[in-house]
């Protein structure tokens, strides 16, 4: 009962803490961690079990995890592209260099140093996520990317932990087992084996029932996380192996959104005994450091993103707000630290280092994303130093003019782009996914590389003067921003652009929008002229039918799927 008293205390100074973070448009993790700090033994003194809440927080990593491996489909992987994988192993390898040798000059030994450097290269998938879908961002081309980022470093930190689990004690070649390593990554071979082969009947079964498919992946995860700990791996290798194990089902999604609540509890303890762990006798010798880390993570990785997408012929835009993306370390920078300490490593003067650096580049990097598009404005002069102007991203080397321009290919844009072709107007397509851009160079058909939302690159290929211009991009703030450019110097072009939302439709048409699609109204309105045409003729209806299975097998084999809309359970 006392256990239950002490969690509720806790977790009631947590939620009035997360309030005000709430309030100061910060992430809940900061909030989290101050609430640690505050019932630690140096302010409250409230964590009496603190054993009781470490297995929660160990639970709470093990969902994170187990969630974070059930993203890592190899489909999705796939569809990351060259940038993403570029970009990503070129920031997690200078970001480690250059950290190393920072934190070799502030005078870290070189085992410290080492863990210090690969903790700064983890960017928060939790804190990424959640902005980008706030911004509505998630969709465009540098969320793309920077989505990218994060499974790439994921990947890496699947490998990182299993390299961490075959040593112990003091950290050295000596202690490198290398029989352990082949061991682990035969055992990860049979769970791939067994994703393959056993669990997608198995998930039919289960899935028949929600309760017993949620039971089943608890059950699931958490089972395969202690073995792999009975085996002498750590547990976060094989809650990350049980959720890839599960990525290729069908119901990973299904899986995904149910298992969140439950994760989202636990990892709460988990940053809640971080901030009550952390040491402050020696804060005085720690904050110089962590304002060095800290001010490398804000402004070091972005210029580090920046270089390396500009390399790759990137528009400065695009460049700068990915790089954003990556200025703050992860939790699971925070939970390698720990684990450095849990396997004698580490100090935890060490880990309240990295805290701190924590703290400062999540409350800071939310600032810099979220206002991205003003600071942009501001720098945007200084940031053509690392556009590469030598490289085209495009296949036409001059801007050219159009009658008729489409954003957004896929999907409803693939209908759209058979009219223009029927028009036998001089017309051009515009997209960022390089699979879509592959598919339009094959069929010799005009294209540019880019964003919507750029200015810069509207006006590169001459917007104003289309006839025509269709847009399939879903966010409002695009839209808006197509329409006000093109009524600026063309009152009778035809701007034609897509909503979900009722009132941002009629925000559209305010702006001078000709006409809005609205899918979810479509379909009805559709089925609503067919039966004023044809009546109850079934014949008519068959004919429609017939035609209609033709467009859904193009569709398919030209690999359109509809839009998944991950659905909220309460």
């Amino acid at each position: 009962m006392e256990v239950f008293i002490e969690l509720s205390i806790i977790i009631g100074i947590t939620v009035l803490i997360a309030g005000i973070m709430r309030l100061l448009k910060q992430p809940l993790i900061i909030g989290y961690i101050l609430a640690g700090i505050i019932i630690s033994p140096y302010f409250l003194n409230l964590v009496h079990s603190a054993e009781t809440i470490a297995i929660f927080s160990q639970i709470g990593v093990a969902l994170l995890l187990f969630i974070v491996g059930l993203s890592l489909s190899p489909r999705v992987i796939k569809e990351v592209g060259k940038v993403s994988l570029v970009t990503g192993i070129g920031q997690i390898i200078f970001t480690s260099l250059i950290g190393f040798f920072i934190s070799r000059a502030l005078g870290f030994s070189v085992i410290v140093s080492l863990y210090i450097s690969i903790a700064l290269t983890f960017s928060s998938t939790i804190i990424i996520m959640k902005l980008l879908s706030d911004k509505k961002d998630l969709e465009k081309l540098y969320g793309k990317i920077s989505i990218g980022f994060l499974l790439v470093q994921d990947v890496f930190v699947i490998i990182l932990l299993m390299i961490i689990s075959s040593f112990s004690g003091r950290l050295s070649m000596s202690s490198f087992s290398l029989g352990f390593v082949f061991s682990g990554i035969l055992l990860i071979g049979g769970f791939v084996l067994i994703s393959i082969y056993i669990l997608p009947h198995l998930s039919k079964f289960f899935a028949k029932s929600q309760e017993f498919l949620f039971l089943f992946s608890v059950g699931w995860g958490l089972s395969i996380a202690s073995l792999f700990y009975y085996l002498g791996f750590s547990m976060e290798i094989g809650a990350l192996i049980a959720g890839v194990a599960l990525s290729m089902s069908p119901y990973h999604y299904e899986i995904s959104s149910r298992m969140k609540p439950l994760r989202d509890f636990f990892i709460i303890l988990f940053f809640i005994l971080l901030g009550s762990q952390m040491v402050f006798g020696s804060i005085a010798q720690l904050i110089i450091p962590a304002m060095v880390f800290s001010l490398f993570i804000l402004i070091g990785n972005p210029l580090i993103v920046l270089v390396l997408m500009g390399f790759l012929g990137y528009k400065k835009k695009v460049s700068f707000q990915a790089g954003l993306t990556v200025a703050q370390i992860s939790e699971f920078s925070l939970i390698l630290i720990a684990l450095g300490v849990n396997v004698g490593h580490l100090t935890r003067e060490i880990l309240s280092l990295v805290t701190i650096v924590g703290l400062i580049t999540i409350a800071g990097s939310t600032y810099l994303i979220l206002y991205s598009d003003k600071l942009y404005s501001f720098l945007s002069e200084y940031l053509s130093w690392f556009e590469r102007r030598g490289i085209k991203k495009n296949k036409l080397e001059e801007s050219e003019d159009y009658d008729a321009i489409l954003f957004g290919y896929n999907r409803i844009g693939f209908d759209i782009l058979q009219s223009f072709k029927k028009l036998k107007k001089k017309f051009l397509v515009v997209d960022y996914n390089p699979e879509t851009i592959s598919k339009l160079s094959e069929e010799k058909i005009d294209y540019k590389y880019g964003d919507a939302d750029d200015i810069e690159f509207l006006d590169d290929i001459k917007i104003e003067k289309a006839k025509i211009i269709v847009s399939t991009v879903p966010e409002f703030d695009t839209n808006v921003l197509l329409i006000d450019k093109i009524r600026e110097s063309n009152k009778k072009s035809i701007v034609i652009v897509i909503s979900h939302n009722l009132d941002e439709a009629n925000e559209l048409y305010n702006k001078g929008a000709t006409y809005v699609i609205m899918p979810h109204f479509l379909g009805g309105n559709y089925v609503s002229m067919m039966i004023n045409k044809y009546g109850t003729n079934p014949n008519k209806f068959l004919e429609e039918r017939k035609k209609h299975i033709r467009y859904i097998k193009t569709k398919k084999k030209l690999g359109h799927e509809h839009p998944f809309v991950e659905r909220n359970h309460k």
